[in-house]
């Protein structure tokens, strides 16, 4: 029998949290993605592995005997994938620096070139990750260190450094009323429709969507994209507003970006897993960061 590791980590999390909600928020996964996804881990090993209740997600039997094995099986497992990928690019003299959007704005070329004259021969590969991986790849080993917007999920897991704050610009489109202003209040945009992430990615999307700072107001979604290119396209076409935390960097025609009073700013980060503490080329490039990030204040 196969079983996705993604099934294993999803069980352990509800878990160790008991209770789908606080789950959710520890992995920023929706909460009815979860519970597919219990009810697909549960239904592939033929036994029930929770007692739902008002008062949350009790083991069962069974679920107690797999509690007390999948977390140092996923550990042995991340460490294996880890490992390997490491060694690959080791090998090549690769770093592999996972990021979403903008990086660390007008510091990653700074970055990047820092880098190089510290680690002579080695070169950094930049890869790009949709939203619906807001780890940029870290948590699944397929990067070595990330840039990432904070928070992110499996942020506890992670070494994470803050780098840098930036106000949140809002993105509309040109011929929206709002475009004219100087600077635009976020309660103006409440019942305005906002171009979102996929819904699986959760609490993350919904801080990108800044509900917890609506005072109870629902957000109106008026387009759902995965990358930058395609919400640009949704927001010049009329479907929505987003917040905008890096405007220079996606000029477009037919979006006009405003700053926006009265939500918190947005933070990047560098991101490490704890394996590699003593990883020098992760030790250094982290270092980069801090330097490209103060010279450009």
């Amino acid at each position: 029998m196969d079983v996705d590791t993604r099934l294993l980590r999803t069980f352990v999390a509800v878990a160790q949290e008991g209770s789908l909600t606080r789950a959710s928020e520890r992995l920023f996964v929706s909460q009815p993605a979860l519970t597919k996804q219990i009810r697909q881990l549960e239904a592939l090993l033929g036994v029930g592995l929770f007692t739902r209740s008002r008062a949350g997600m009790a083991l069962t039997e069974p679920g107690r005997a797999l509690a007390r094995r999948v977390p140092s099986l996923l550990a042995e497992w991340d460490g294996m994938l880890r490992e390997t990928k490491g060694a690959a690019s080791r090998a090549e003299r690769v770093l592999r620096v996972g990021f979403l959007a903008s990086a660390a704005n007008e510091a990653t070329p700074g970055i990047i070139a820092e880098f190089a004259r510290r680690r002579p021969g080695w070169r950094v590969e930049m890869r790009q990750a949709a939203w619906s991986n807001p780890s940029a790849g870290l948590a699944d080993g397929d990067v070595d260190v990330a840039l990432l917007r904070l928070p992110f999920p499996g942020q506890g897991a992670l070494r994470v450094e803050e780098l840098l704050e930036e106000p949140r610009w809002v993105a509309l489109p040109s011929a929206h009323p709002l475009a004219g202003r100087a600077e635009v209040s976020f309660g103006e945009l409440w019942d305005e429709p906002f171009v979102a992430a996929p819904p699986e990615t959760g609490p993350w999307r919904d801080y990108w969507l800044a509900t917890d700072e609506r005072d109870g107001r629902p957000v109106r979604i008026g387009a759902v994209t995965d990358q930058p290119d395609d919400w640009l396209s949704a927001i010049a076409n009329g479907y929505g507003i987003a917040p905008a935390s890096a405007a220079r960097f996606y000029a477009r025609p037919g979006v006009t970006y405003r700053p926006v009073r009265g939500v918190s700013p947005s933070r990047v980060g560098v991101a490490w897993a704890p394996v590699d503490d003593g990883n020098a080329v992760v030790r250094d490039f982290v270092e980069c960061c801090r330097g490209a990030v103060a010279g450009n204040r």
